[in-house]
């Protein structure tokens, strides 16, 4: 989603300057100039990000999680809609990964998820207590420390809205790819499963606008498994379906070179990037 941070976006500040820049300058120096904008920045996040007390816990708690789970099998579950058609209850014993606002789904489910991700700075700032009160492992953004404190069960990830890469190594810097499904994936890869499954990732939403733009939901959520997913009132961010894919097609090689499988068990889900596979043919 789009930098909440106006200094990892060069228009925030001075829009006008940049778009006639942007308009003076050959389209490859101009990108030149963007990407080590860019690079600067993060070369700025970097001290506090490595040497930070929380952060160094935190990667000392991701360096014992490093192929805890290699050969076995996860899923990652999306917060479609595709979820109300999906028998979830046969996950129960699965190593599953939850992200963003999945526990709206625990009192129906009658389990939790194994693991818990947000990196999104609207979800974390808006959902703090709830996310504090989760009883798994929790893996959240650098950022998210403005909002919630260190805790023996939660690790902070060093991810960045830019530099495009996939991290085997999730003490190192990822790259968020506009959306948490990927730094999943990424965190997937670390833990060492074999097998990755994909299901609620529909990769469509009815609700239209400019990508990465934060509206504020006017009334029930068409686009999640809950109505009151990001129910009225709740700002967010209209999703980047491109930048998804991109990323997405960075995870398929990253996983098939190094001999292991991410698949898409989402029912009618509209992502191509993964072989698709029939969700009840897993069990």
């Amino acid at each position: 989603m789009s930098p909440a941070d106006p200094r990892e976006n060069p228009r925030a500040g001075h829009p006008e300057l940049v778009e006639g820049l942007k308009a003076a300058l050959p389209a490859p120096l101009w990108d030149a100039a963007r990407q080590a904008y860019y690079a600067a920045y993060r070369l700025g996040q970097w001290p506090a990000a490595t040497l930070h007390p929380w952060r160094r816990q935190s990667i000392q708690r991701l360096e014992a999680l490093h192929d805890r789970h290699r050969g076995q099998r996860a899923f990652i579950i999306g917060n479609g809609p595709s979820l109300k058609q999906t028998d979830l209850s046969r996950l129960r014993g699965e190593v599953t990964f939850g992200m963003n606002r999945i526990y709206l789904m625990f009192p129906e489910l009658g389990f939790p998820t194994s693991y818990y991700l947000s990196v999104n700075d609207l979800v974390i700032e808006q959902c703090a207590n709830d996310i504090r009160a989760l009883p798994m492992p929790k893996f959240l953004s650098w950022r998210a420390r403005r909002f919630i404190q260190p805790t023996l069960d939660t690790s902070f990830l060093f991810t960045t809205y830019t530099g495009p890469k996939f991290a085997r190594d999730v003490r190192q810097r990822l790259w968020e790819g506009a959306t948490v499904t990927y730094v999943a994936l990424q965190l997937a890869f670390h833990l060492g499963f074999e097998q990755v499954i994909l299901i609620g990732v529909d990769h469509s939403f009815t609700t239209q606008g400019r990508p990465n733009t934060t509206v504020v939901s006017q009334g029930d959520d068409p686009d999640h498994f809950h109505a009151g997913y990001f129910g009225k009132g709740f700002r967010w961010q209209l999703p980047d379906l491109d930048t998804s894919e991109r990323a997405y097609l960075m995870a398929r090689r990253a996983y098939e070179d190094a001999g292991r499988q991410v698949v898409d068990a989402t029912v009618g889900g509209k992502l191509t990037v993964f072989p698709k596979v029939a969700y009840d043919s897993l069990f």
